[in-house]
């Protein structure tokens, strides 16, 4: 039997950082990240998103009650709903300004 030359496998520690990776690692080391977030509270305070969940999250432990609901349970129930809810134009706003910060 003939052996197979083969290149060495890369170790796992070893992996090429995806393009989601590496901009968040800018986004971090430059302190945008930070400020990006501060911007996406601002924003969902202002058309009223953060009022809105509020009240679904009330809703929901009234129907069944505080002591038949875990944090856990309402926070699985209530993110889908509130990703889903943010409104097109937070989400333009927020991505014009992740673009920015990339373009050279």
């Amino acid at each position: 039997m003939s052996s197979i030359n083969r290149p060495p496998t890369p170790e796992a520690d070893e992996h090429e950082p995806s393009l989601q990776e590496t901009i968040n690692a800018k986004l971090v080391q430059s302190g945008e990240k930070e400020r990006l977030r501060q911007l996406l509270r601002e924003r969902l305070v202002e058309c009223g998103w953060k009022d809105d969940l509020k009240a679904k999250c009330r809703t929901i432990i009234k129907q069944r009650g505080l002591s038949n609901v875990t944090v856990d349970e309402l926070s699985n129930e209530i993110t889908p709903i509130g990703r889903s809810s943010i409104p097109d134009t937070v989400k333009a706003e927020l991505l014009r300004e992740i673009r920015n910060f990339l373009q050279p």
